[in-house]
């Protein structure tokens, strides 16, 4: 049995749907998740990550445990709980949805040093370890969408920086490779787009995807942050707008690992656009 934890989440969702695809049994976990949520066949049981205890029922009898790193709430996980409930669970593999920041900006307290924490109790579990350090997702264009209903206008700062963003579909299958196939024990990998792509980019992209024009318009930093400060803490927004104004050319690099991973090469955002436009018709 594998356990998916964050399985509402954008990767979660389509790994529970990879890995149930693939005739895995699935347990999905989250703290909100219901029967109604899942594929046939998939268990659902919910749990809180930041409550370790709550996982212990959850992870009995398991194989494997797909591990998300918690996101606004990682500071509040205590991973080598979780990891102990995992092991008396009978868990021998532990993949861990991590983040590129972990290693490009391991001065930020939210994408760094959290980040690390969780990955050295990983790799201190005595479990069979996969890392997956993802950069920013494609997913992220949907705080767009309600702009692009409503006046087919997408708003974003820096909008000639180009980053390779990645699918969250790729991400979940990479994940799903890597909980069944042997032979990733001790792997970290990062996973990122084909190509790099700017917010200019982005929004011709979804543009084609409608069949409709989008127009483009470049805020400044501060109105950037403003809008950024309504569902992240200021620390955050501030690391966030120097990833995306000034990425570091870790955070420009184009990875190989997807491809290495799945033998195809990544899908590019045009291709997340066309399959998500119903979000933002």
């Amino acid at each position: 049995m594998i356990v998916v934890t964050g399985a509402t989440g954008n990767v979660g969702r389509s790994l529970v749907q990879a890995l149930a695809g693939a005739g895995e049994k699935v347990t999905a976990t989250s703290r909100r998740v219901a029967d109604a949520d899942l594929p046939d066949g998939v268990q659902a049981r919910p749990a809180d990550l930041t409550d370790a205890g709550s996982l212990r029922p959850v992870l009995d009898g398991a194989d494997a445990l797909f591990l998300q790193n918690g996101g606004a709430d990682a500071h509040l996980l205590d991973p080598g709980r979780i990891l102990d409930a995992a092991r008396d669970g009978g868990v021998r593999r532990v993949v861990l949805l991590s983040s590129q920041g972990v290693v490009t900006r391991p001065e930020s307290a939210s994408h760094g040093g959290v980040g690390r924490a969780i990955e050295d109790a990983v790799r201190r579990s005595g479990l069979d370890w996969v890392i997956l350090r993802p950069g920013g997702f494609d997913s992220n264009a949907y705080a767009w969408a309600e702009s692009v209903r409503t006046v087919r206008t997408v708003a974003a700062p820096f909008g000639d920086v180009g980053l390779p963003t990645v699918d969250p579909d790729d991400i979940a299958e990479a994940a799903a490779a890597t909980l069944r196939e042997d032979g990733h024990a001790g792997q970290v990998y990062e996973l990122t787009g084909p190509a790099l792509s700017t917010p200019r980019q982005r929004a011709r992209a979804l543009a084609e995807a409608l069949g409709e024009p989008v127009r483009f318009v470049e805020q400044t930093q501060d109105e950037a942050r403003a809008q950024l400060l309504r569902f992240m803490p200021g620390p955050v927004a501030d690391t966030t707008l120097a990833i995306l104004g000034e990425p570091t050319p870790a955070e420009r690099r184009i990875s190989p690992d997807i491809e290495r991973i799945l033998g195809r090469a990544p899908r590019t955002f045009a291709d997340w656009a066309h399959r998500h436009v119903a979000a933002f018709r």
